[in-house]
């Protein structure tokens, strides 16, 4: 065990619900998120979320959530950007893994989420990763293939996602910059 290990803190999900403001937990490692979104990031989240929602024409399983826990492990809860789920949510946090994850790169996250985000990502299995850069006007589609994310696609201007079973949202990604 290296030093920094031996005097890292260490919380879990009990200690996390007592905590005032948003945060992450990522293998007990407190992340402050703050501040708030800047109106860029918010914009392009709304109108990914519209555009996802809008696709589901003929999937009523799959809805599409904002920012909510989604519980891993008792030591890893994150709250990505936009989150895809396919199956009901029976609890008050998500307990298993997404079909898609939205991650909006800030200068405060970008590391985090090219990084740790889409490893624990990947290690959880869900299907599509999208990272999403507004400074740039940049769009990446990872697909979760065999045991690896693989990079699909940058700045389509439609993409097929297939998502639960027979459920596909063919989603317009261009018209999101403004």
């Amino acid at each position: 065990m290296s030093i920094a290990e031996k005097y890292r803190p260490y919380y879990t999900y009990e200690e996390y619900c007592q905590w005032e403001g948003r945060w992450e937990l990522i293998e007990g490692m407190p992340y402050a998120m703050s501040p708030a979104p800047v109106p860029a990031h918010q914009r392009v989240s709304l109108l990914l979320s519209i555009r996802f929602e809008n696709a589901f024409v003929d999937c009523k399983e799959c809805k599409v959530y904002p920012p909510l826990d989604w519980k891993i492990e008792e030591d890893t809860i994150v709250q990505p950007d936009l989150l895809i789920v396919c199956s009901k949510i029976e609890k008050k946090f998500l307990d298993f893994s997404p079909v898609l994850v939205v991650e909006i790169l800030s200068p405060a996250t970008a590391s985090k989420d090219r990084g740790e985000k889409m490893e624990l990502y990947q290690s959880q299995k869900v299907k599509y990763y999208l990272i999403v850069d507004p400074q740039f006007k940049k769009l990446e589609i990872y697909e979760y293939i065999n045991t690896q994310y693989e990079p699909v696609s940058v700045n389509p201007e439609m993409y097929l996602f297939t998502l639960h079973d027979n459920c596909t949202a063919d989603v317009n990604l261009l018209d999101i910059w403004e």
